[in-house]
């Protein structure tokens, strides 16, 4: 069928209609007439595979990669970077009007990336090789050849890939290194997953590495990774289907983000845009403003409240996870001793604190939820301290949308909205947005 798309929505879809059903197609730009074939099919909407663009809209460009649409990772690479930071801003605003009913007039200040070579994590999963040619390919095993690369868009089907133009010059090296270990199979195929890890500096790597056994391999995973790649400092090795592990190194490297040094262990979480991370945390900063006491919740290994502490008398930094919390204990007096941690949900905290004789209430809290957003007990606890300030840093703006709408309902004011392109060529949104108690 042919349609004309309306407007870009948060998933990476156009949207557009016939015949009374809303339909999403990937690929498209506003304004674009555009030949569909429905996929998926339900009473009110359909997902459709976009066959051909009959009229391409300006912003359209040739993507850079060969394997942009089949691949799962990317979903802008057809729009200029330029109006990609115009639609995403367009998709916070829309967004938070249409599901936190919130008319917003603010502008919203733009944080923009370099819009390739940017990601220092990434993940690639290790599969067999459709044999097309139907003729004997040498290995052992099962007889069939082991491709690296990313999941298919919407499904667990292997998408190999040659380059992947949104990794970091590091993390492109350690992609060929597989490849190459791979295909002359000095590299063990019980590998099933590796994730990589870069430092600051694009130097030094962590890598998580899942295995199918690691009773006969370890030792062999563990050479050969290192014959292999350059720059490793840390290796953990894991049974995927079991709990076993094996360490090689010493479980973290450092990074440095402006003037501040974090520890990062494996299993912890860390934003994965150098670029664009430092302006993100002097922005917490500079919208919490000063004070004598801050909460920062969900501080993983304590990025922010290493920027809040010069600004604050007294941080209070909360991890529930309990890898990123072991960081954030050595990180937060490396950081500032005016820093304490908690390894503990936002919620428990929350309430302890509140029923603390003589608690003071905080200046400012501010809040880095993952992408399900805030607990509602969190959500009712920060209503109940009611501080004269929020902070509140998401990567999902559906969610950050419903928890605005709470905030927002009761006690507080929208006064400043920022967008992070932490993750050019994809459809993610980092924001921050500055609430403040009405009067």
């Amino acid at each position: 069928m042919r349609v004309k798309i309306e407007k870009l929505v948060y998933g990476g879809d156009g949207l557009a209609h016939s015949d009374g059903t809303t339909l999403f197609v990937p690929f498209v730009l506003p304004g674009e007439e555009v030949e569909v074939t429905a996929t998926e099919r339900s009473k009110r909407f359909a997902r459709c595979r976009l066959e051909s663009v009959l009229t391409p809209s300006a912003d359209r460009i040739e993507p850079v990669c060969p394997h942009y649409g089949v691949c799962g990772g990317c979903h802008y690479q057809h729009i200029s970077y330029e109006a990609q930071l115009h639609f995403k801003e367009e998709i916070l605003r829309e967004t938070l009007r249409r599901l936190g009913h919130l008319d917003l007039h603010h502008p919203i200040t733009v944080h923009a990336s370099p819009p390739f070579g940017y990601r220092n994590r990434a993940q690639w999963k290790i599969r067999p090789l459709e044999n097309r040619s139907r003729r004997p390919l040498e290995r052992s095993g099962d007889g069939q050849s082991l491709g690296v690369g990313y999941f298919r868009a919407a499904s667990s089907v292997l998408c190999p890939v040659e380059t992947c133009a949104v990794l970091s010059p590091t993390l492109s090296s350690v992609l060929d290194a597989l490849r190459r270990g791979f295909t002359d199979h000095s590299l063990p195929e019980e590998i099933q997953e590796v994730e990589a890890f870069a430092d600051a500096e694009d130097q030094k790597l962590l890598l998580n590495v899942s295995c199918s056994s690691m009773r006969t391999t370890k030792k062999t995973v563990f050479e050969k990774l290192s014959q292999e790649i350059a720059g490793i400092e840390s290796v953990l090795l894991r049974e995927s289907r079991g709990e076993s592990m094996e360490l090689k190194g010493p479980g973290f490297l450092h990074c440095r983000v402006g003037d501040k040094r974090f520890r990062v262990g494996h299993l912890s979480f860390f934003q994965v845009n150098r670029h664009v991370l430092e302006s993100l945390a002097h922005t917490v900063a500079t919208s919490a403003g000063s004070g004598k006491l801050v909460f920062d919740l969900y501080a993983g290994v304590g990025l922010l409240s290493a920027f809040l502490m010069d600004n604050f008398a007294t941080v209070e930094a909360v991890e529930a996870d309990p890898a990123a919390a072991r960081d954030l204990e050595v990180n937060a007096p490396a950081n500032g001793k005016n820093i304490s941690s908690h390894n503990q949900s936002a919620e428990t905290f929350l309430s302890q604190w509140k029923r603390k004789q003589g608690a003071k209430s905080p200046d400012v809290i501010v809040v880095d939820p993952p992408r399900a957003g805030l607990e509602s007990g969190a959500l009712r606890a920060l209503l109940d301290i009611s501080a004269p300030r929020i902070i509140y840093v998401s990567c999902d703006p559906s969610t950050l949308a419903r928890d605005l709408a709470q905030l927002c309902s009761k006690m507080y004011k929208v006064k400043e909205i920022h967008l992070f392109d932490m993750f050019p060529q994809t459809y993610h949104i980092e924001s921050l947005v500055r609430l403040e108690r009405a009067s």
